[in-house]
């Protein structure tokens, strides 16, 4: 009750009036009101559990702020895995595009005339010759047999004593859509001799050439390449009817007199390479040389279309290949290179000269009735010859530029994890994606570009537009327009050097590693301070007590 009121106060009956209480303290003497007691089963325990849980919540906020770096670090790595996704995505665009692009140069190929392959020629001569069978016959209804002599046939293959090719590859190119293939036009003058063969391999009894039946068959595996009529001319001297291109050496499977050998006639090859093992050519029917003849010379006025490469096989005992063209950018290969070559901008010229010891196939062999000796062997593996390249291919160049994306993604990110570390600046994981997807589209906008325009501007344009969204994106989100240079110079050179180590085809490894080192090196110093990245303990203190 208030005092100086008149009316005293009321005896209280319950037994709890007559205990003496504790004075209460007044809010004017102590300045504070003190917490009403909490009755039993009231709230009391929950407030005792939040008192309790304060500070571990706090320590385990307080040990995440510490490793800060270490779930940034894990946070970039998730979103550079996840950019492997485009990444994969543009390679696969890369494969389409090569496969359209073999399928352009495939139609153009049809319609000219794909890779040339050369052989021959071969003379093929019928031969015959004596073997013992049986015969049967019935004398009043007895079976009897008896010996008989029989007449059995078969083919002998021979190859030229000499062969010698000379001709010129004129390229251009051909358009189909957007792509383009190299394809050639040859003129090729190919001559030689044959001497008389020698029918010694063969292992039978009274073994008879027929020379009136032979027949001559050159093997080109594109006939339809031919742009006229083939006639060869068969017979002669040699050197003398065969404009001095043959090969003069001495025969080494018989002689015959030279002299009397008829003059050069014209022969018109038919379509049909006339041999087994010869996927494709042309043949004639001549008379092979023989004792009364002598060797025989051969030449063939040869024009074809072809595309991409032309090879040879070395067929004679001394085989000679000249071949001259405007492409300046050959590649020879084959299971001989040329003994001289000649290469400028201007074009190449290459010959050459080749023995029979190195080549894995014999000079003679049999077609059928073969017992121990083998057939036509198999001749691609002695080819030889050159190819028209083209030196920066857009879509392997593209390859392997993919292949550095990863290493790309690596090096920029790095670059804004020691922005954040050293200048205390907060990035986000959509950052982090969207800086890596403008990195992956540099590499879709070189494939783009390249189909259009040459290899160098396109990786230009395509460098350049990356580095500017990167650089611009930078500007903002590293709030620094140093720090934004910083990152394009950055990008730029890492971008220049990157077409430095694409151009190199042998060195390319080493240029590459040695970057890697020198990029390793400069991390490594500029986050040499120990405490870089640490939150410090008066952060970390002061984050616990926000808390």
């Amino acid at each position: 009750m208030l005092a100086g009121m008149d009316t005293p106060p009321l005896p209280d009956p319950s037994p709890s009036a007559s205990r003496p209480t504790s004075p209460v303290p007044s809010a004017s003497s102590s300045g504070a009101v003190p917490p009403l007691p909490t009755p039993a089963g009231t709230g009391g325990g929950a407030s005792a559990s939040s008192s309790a849980a304060h500070p571990v919540i706090a320590g385990i906020c307080g040990w995440l702020r510490r490793r800060s770096l270490f779930f940034r670090i894990l946070g970039a790595g998730l979103v550079g895995l996840l950019l492997l996704i485009p990444l994969a995505m543009v390679h696969s665009t890369l494969e389409e595009r090569q496969a359209r692009h073999s399928e352009a140069v495939g139609e153009i190929m049809d319609t000219w005339g794909r890779s040339q392959e050369i052989a021959g020629p071969v003379l093929v001569v019928p031969y015959s010759w004596k073997t013992d069978g049986e015969e049967v016959h019935f004398v009043n209804g007895k079976r009897q047999t008896g010996s008989v002599e029989k007449t059995a046939h078969g083919e002998a293959w021979f190859l030229p004593e000499t062969l010698a090719i000379e001709g010129q590859l004129d390229p251009s190119l051909r358009k189909r859509s957007i792509y383009t293939a190299a394809v050639y036009s040859t003129h090729l003058r190919v001559s030689g001799r044959f001497a008389v063969p020698d029918f010694g391999f063969v292992r039978e009894r009274d073994v008879t050439p027929h020379w009136e039946k032979a027949r001559l068959c050159f093997m080109i595996s594109d006939l339809r390449g031919a742009r006229e009529n083939l006639v060869v001319k068969w017979g002669g001297r040699g050197a003398d009817d065969t404009g001095g291109n043959a090969i003069s050496t001495t025969s080494g499977n018989g002689g015959g007199n030279t002299g009397d050998s008829p003059a050069a006639v014209a022969l018109p090859l038919q379509p049909g390479p006339g041999v087994e093992g010869m996927a494709s050519g042309v043949h004639a029917a001549v008379t092979a040389p023989s004792a009364a003849t002598g060797p025989q010379a051969f030449s063939l006025d040869l024009r074809l279309n072809g595309s991409g490469r032309i090879d040879f096989v070395p067929l004679g005992r001394q085989t000679q290949v000249r071949l001259a063209s405007a492409w300046p950018d050959p590649g020879f290969s084959g299971a001989w290179l040329p003994m001289t070559r000649e290469v400028g901008a201007d074009g190449f010229s290459a010959e050459w000269q080749v023995s029979w010891y190195g080549r894995n196939f014999p000079e003679n062999g049999l077609l059928s009735g073969a017992r121990d000796l083998p057939g036509l062997p198999g001749w691609s593996d002695s080819a030889f010859g050159v190819e028209l390249l083209q030196p920066l291919n857009a879509y392997r160049v593209t390859e392997r530029a993919i292949k550095y994306g990863v290493l790309f993604i690596t090096l920029v990110f790095t670059t804004f994890f020691i922005f954040e570390a050293a200048c205390g600046v907060r990035l986000s994981a959509l950052n982090y994606l969207l800086v890596g997807t403008a990195l992956c589209l540099f590499y879709l906008g070189t494939l783009a570009l390249a189909e259009f325009v040459a290899f160098g501007i396109a990786y230009g344009l395509a460098a350049a537009a990356s580095t500017l969204l990167i650089a611009c994106y930078s500007r903002r989100i590293l709030d620094s327009g140093r720090r934004a240079w910083i990152v394009g110079g950055l990008l730029g050179g890492v971008y220049g050097y990157l077409y430095f180590v694409l151009r190199m085809e042998d060195f390319s490894l080493l240029a590459g590693t040695a970057a890697l080192f020198v990029v390793l090196g400069a991390i490594m110093y500029v986050t040499r301070k120990p405490g870089l990245g640490r939150a410090s303990d008066r952060e970390v203190t002061a984050a616990g007590n926000n808390d």
